[in-house]
This record gives structure tokens, C-alpha cells and sequence, in this order.
């Protein structure tokens, strides 16, 4: 038992020093905490700056919507719209073109 440890100890340390191989430590010099900071702050503005146009068009939709619903509820002198639907169609004369009552015609032979 002990020494499959040890052949897992051996093993686990090979995988170890490959792994700092590969990924050596980054130098450390006296700009190393401005230049990390420097590299989020650059991260973040294009997120924040993504956030700020999301909010801006949200901001610009709901002002529009207001203003239409505004436009749309004022009322309006024209008298083209003091009817109602209703009262519009019934003043309309039928049409006397059976195409627009009937628009299929089935023939059968």
C-alpha cells in the first residue's frame, strides 16, 4: 500500500511540474497591480458601455411609446374621424360587384 502512494506521489509531482511548465508565474515588477487593473477597468467599459446603449434605447422606446399614446389620445378636429366604424360602413353604398361579395365561386359540372 505504501508504495502505490509513493507511485501516486510521483505522479501527482510530474503532473505538477508539468503544470508550471506550461504555465510559468508572470514576471512580478512594480507595475503588476496597475497594469491587472488597467486590463479589468478595460473589461468592464465595454460591458458598462454595452449597458449604458441597452438603457438608452429602453429609455428612448418608452418616450416614444408616451408619445404616441399621447398623440393618439388627443382628439383630433378632423371630421373624417368623428365617426364611428360602425356608422362608416353604414353609410357606404353595397357594392354592386359580386366579386367583392362572393370571391369564390365554385362551378360544379
Amino acid at each position: 500500500m505504501d508504495s502505490m502512494r509513493e507511485n501516486n506521489d510521483g505522479r501527482l509531482d510530474r503532473v505538477f511540474q508539468a503544470y508550471r511548465q506550461a504555465c510559468p508565474d508572470p514576471e512580478v515588477s512594480a507595475n503588476f497591480m496597475p497594469n491587472l487593473w488597467q486590463k479589468i477597468d478595460a473589461r468592464q467599459r465595454v460591458a458598462f458601455s454595452f449597458s449604458r446603449m441597452a438603457s438608452a434605447f429602453v429609455t428612448a422606446a418608452l418616450a416614444l411609446s408616451l408619445a404616441l399614446g399621447v398623440y393618439l389620445s388627443v382628439p383630433s378636429n378632423s371630421s373624417y374621424y368623428s365617426q364611428s366604424y360602425v356608422e362608416a360602413l353604414s353609410s357606404e353604398p353595397a357594392p354592386d360587384n359580386a366579386d367583392f361579395i362572393e370571391p369564390v365561386r365554385l362551378e360544379v359540372q
